[in-house]
């Protein structure tokens, strides 16, 4: 299986960089970064929608698509890592997480998601929200080895 990370803005080196690059080259799966911008100036809506075109440009095609929105569903991550082998169970080439823009998501992106993930109610930056990320896909296939870095 596949991840993929298509991601509104452009990273720059520092502590959250460093966060994210740390536990993505700990996976063991093959992991892409597609990083998206508009750079035009544009009412809150139409930048979300065109954010969500260039977010669903960079999602291979048959992918599963969990977007990263405050109104998603929380996971303890046992189960994160539980559905996360359940996609892969059943063949899935391709598993794709976005992160959308400081104004969130466009329709488009939450019609297209197999399922809506939130870190929880609080809001979090955009590049610590990566970092997060991948150190819960790190934590998913650690428990899914049966590897003690996950404790409860």
């Amino acid at each position: 299986m596949r991840l993929w990370l298509a991601a509104v803005g452009r990273s720059r080196g520092g502590p959250t960089r460093d966060l994210f690059d740390e536990y993505v080259g700990r996976l063991s799966w093959p992991f892409t970064l597609k990083e998206v911008e508009v750079k035009k100036r544009l009412s809150s809506d139409e930048l979300k929608r065109q954010e969500a075109e260039l977010l669903l440009a960079a999602v291979p095609a048959g992918a599963i698509v969990v977007a990263l929105d405050e109104r998603g569903k929380a996971l303890p991550s046992e189960t994160f890592a539980a559905k996360i082998g359940d996609w892969r169970d059943r063949g899935a080439g391709d598993l794709a997480f976005l992160i959308g823009g400081a104004d969130g998501h466009g329709d488009a992106v939450r019609a297209r998601a197999d399922f809506l993930l939130a870190f929880g109610p609080m809001t979090w930056p955009h590049m610590l929200v990566r970092g997060m990320l991948a150190e819960q896909l790190y934590r998913a296939q650690q428990i899914l080895a049966g590897h003690p870095y996950h404790r409860s």
